[in-house]
């Protein structure tokens, strides 16, 4: 009996040893090798790809907690291998690589379903938070109602879709987590920092430039709204933050 005690012990204390996996898909080799370098340096294990059809095989395998996204890649860019993932696995959490000034890469990341996104060239220290907060959150999830209603929409929150009649519409986690969060404090607007907090996991004293929240509140309202330049449903309440309204 003191065996199998001893058996158990051993098996759960490896169970909460087990070390959280990265994927980081880079063809430059200095990135690639450093970021390898930081990751192993900071608990996790890691693999790599160097082109696109390999960081796409590897990610498909479905065994890394997150993957590092570079866009440029040969033989197959950052955007389609993001777009196949999201194909099978709206969960997966992606943070893409990109070059800082690029918005328009940043925004077809992020509507591509990313998690987020980190600058080029970046800290160390910024990408280690980025990525914990990205960790943070994708294991902690937010509570949700089963069911969001706003007008005719009526979105399932845990199969990540919504239908308006005959319409159907496909969500990733985040978006789901990000109107859930706005759903469960619909009496006011709420603050693109707390959004950041508690949707994003961020610290509160992460000084960051991102536009992720922004981005987001654009691709929900593409999909929630009738007319995304005149939303009704998801609002800005302009100096307060993002509100949304359940009625038609």
């Amino acid at each position: 009996m003191r065996h199998a005690q001893n058996a158990s012990d051993l098996i759960a204390f490896a169970v909460m040893k087990k070390k959280i996996r990265i994927l980081i898909v880079e063809d430059e080799q200095a990135i690639r090798e450093g970021l390898i370098d930081v990751l192993v340096y900071h608990g996790y294990a890691v693999d790599s790809a160097a082109t696109g059809p390999e960081g796409l095989a590897l990610a498909r395998t479905g065994k890394f907690d997150l993957i590092l996204l570079d866009i440029m890649l040969p033989g197959m860019d950052g955007y389609e291998i993001c777009n196949r993932i999201r194909e099978s696995d709206r969960d997966q959490p992606i943070i893409m690589l990109t070059a800082k000034t690029s918005d328009e890469e940043i925004v077809e990341g992020l509507k591509l379903g990313a998690d987020d996104y980190v600058g080029k060239p970046f800290s160390i220290q910024q990408l280690v938070l980025r990525i914990e907060a990205v960790l943070r959150r994708s294991k902690a999830g937010i509570e949700h109602a089963k069911t969001i209603r706003l007008g005719n929409l009526e979105i399932d929150t845990d199969n990540l879709s919504g239908r308006n009649g005959a319409q159907e519409e496909t969500f990733t986690k985040r978006e789901i987590e990000l109107l859930s969060y706005l759903a469960q404090h619909s009496e006011r607007p709420v603050p693109r920092e707390e959004l950041l907090l508690k949707v994003w996991g961020y610290a509160k004293n992460l000084d960051i430039e991102t536009r992720t929240v922004d981005i987001h509140i654009a691709k929900l309202r593409r999909k929630i709204e009738a007319d995304p330049k005149t939303p009704k449903h998801l609002v800005t309440v302009r100096g307060a933050g993002y509100r949304l309204l359940s009625g038609d």
